[in-house]
């Protein structure tokens, strides 16, 4: 996968750098993870890898365009690498956890504003809030009381 993700970095101008590529596949595998585990992740390969490289990582990747910081209302930032879909996020209220969720029409409805006040409209975000499958079942009253 190394191949796909220098080529996406000399796309957008940017050295090939292993901490860099780690962070690329990091949230590859892992989407809708915040700063403190990234680094985490990304030390399990690159042990003397520094804080401020996965910042300065994180802040490149996504000035280029190359990953998507997200942060719902009320929560930390996230990052994933899925850009350039207009994808919207469900997120749990209870413990949470965040999707993806694609657009029920089919297309990005969303990005044709009900008035756009002359902007011209290229990307919109969408949060579903709600509780996850887990924490319904946890929350729901029938079980409360079973033991």
């Amino acid at each position: 996968m190394a191949p796909i993700f220098e080529a996406q970095l000399r796309a957008v101008s940017l050295r090939v750098t292993r901490p860099r590529l780690a962070v690329l596949a990091t949230l590859r595998d892992h989407p809708h993870i915040d700063t403190e585990t990234v680094l985490a992740l990304v030390r399990e390969e690159l042990p003397a890898v520094s804080h401020q490289a996965v910042y300065d990582v994180l802040r490149a990747l996504t000035d280029a365009g190359l990953i998507r910081r997200i942060q719902p209302p009320g929560g930390i930032a996230r990052y994933e690498s899925r850009v350039g879909d207009n994808h919207h996020h469900v997120v749990c209220r209870s413990c949470g956890v965040i999707a993806d969720v694609d657009c029920a029409a089919g297309h990005a409805p969303c990005l044709t504003a009900s008035d756009d006040h002359g902007f011209v409209i290229d990307e919109a975000e969408v949060v579903y809030w709600g509780d996850c499958p887990d924490c319904a079942a946890r929350n729901s009253p029938t079980s409360e009381g079973i033991s």
